[in-house]
């Protein structure tokens, strides 16, 4: 049975959201981040997911489990900015019930 979970995501003027996620859409955080309009429209996503601009980089806040970065995201978050160790594109995590309670915060838009 398809189910939500929680998610909260810091946008990028500081305001922490808390939001509701489908897990039976296959969706990824940077498409929830535009789902609920949490970066202005044309910031975020810019390359359509493809892992070729980071405009949709965030910041791990707490422990969930995630799936492994690949070589595309590792490759684009060497060239990024304002990358942390804790630093992830929202286009490569897949909304699914394993990160149930993820918290992320935006990176600065450049």
């Amino acid at each position: 049975m398809p189910q939500d979970i929680t998610l909260k995501i810091t946008d990028r003027e500081g305001v922490t959201h808390e939001v509701q996620a489908p897990t039976d859409m296959n969706m990824n955080i940077m498409e929830v981040v535009r789902m609920y309009e949490l970066a202005p429209e044309g910031t975020i996503g810019i390359c359509g997911g493809m892992a070729m601009c980071a405009s949709c980089q965030c910041y791990v806040l707490n422990d969930v489990s995630l799936p492994e970065k690949n070589s595309d995201e590792e490759a684009m978050l060497w060239e990024a900015f304002n990358v942390k160790e804790n630093s992830r594109l929202g286009c490569q995590i897949n909304i699914t019930a394993d990160i149930d309670g993820l918290e992320i915060e935006l990176a600065p838009e450049s």
